[in-house]
């Protein structure tokens, strides 16, 4: 389990780069375990948030793989994201994430803005408060 990730995770650096050096193929329960949060840790490192990361009982245990899931895919956006060249599956498997995109604007444009109601917010045009009752007073509807 925990060697399969510590490959994965190696895979999307330049040769020589990786993060986890050594990877043991030992199969005592404490070993995987220990690669599994190697995993992470590098994981982390790459760009996935700490809020997409798994916790390794997930996976030991099978308690949760769908968060096991999140954060895989998680890590092949960030790998498909970074376009550095060294993440060579199919980048349609994993959306891109969203790069900044910064707006200029002036400040004749910021004042302009201030005294306009967005959509959101609704409008108020022939609007009153004429035919309202008091609260807890039944609707008089003739």
């Amino acid at each position: 389990r925990g060697g399969v990730l510590c490959k994965l995770i190696n895979s999307l650096y330049p040769p020589g780069q990786e993060p986890i050096p050594k990877i043991s193929e030992s199969k005592m329960a404490f070993k995987q375990m220990e690669q599994i949060s190697q995993f992470l840790k590098a994981a982390e490192t790459y760009g996935v948030r700490t809020t997409d990361i798994f916790q390794t009982v997930d996976l030991w245990e099978g308690k949760d793989m769908a968060a096991v899931q999140r954060t895989l895919m998680a890590l092949g956006s960030v790998a498909v994201t970074k376009d550095d060249g060294c993440y060579r599956g199919e980048p349609s498997w994993f959306h891109r994430k969203a790069q900044q995109n910064r707006r200029g604007f002036s400040e004749e444009q910021l004042r302009q803005g201030q005294s306009v109601i967005g959509l959101q917010m609704g409008s108020n045009k022939g609007a009153s408060q004429a035919g309202m009752t008091g609260y807890g007073m039944p609707r008089q509807i003739m």
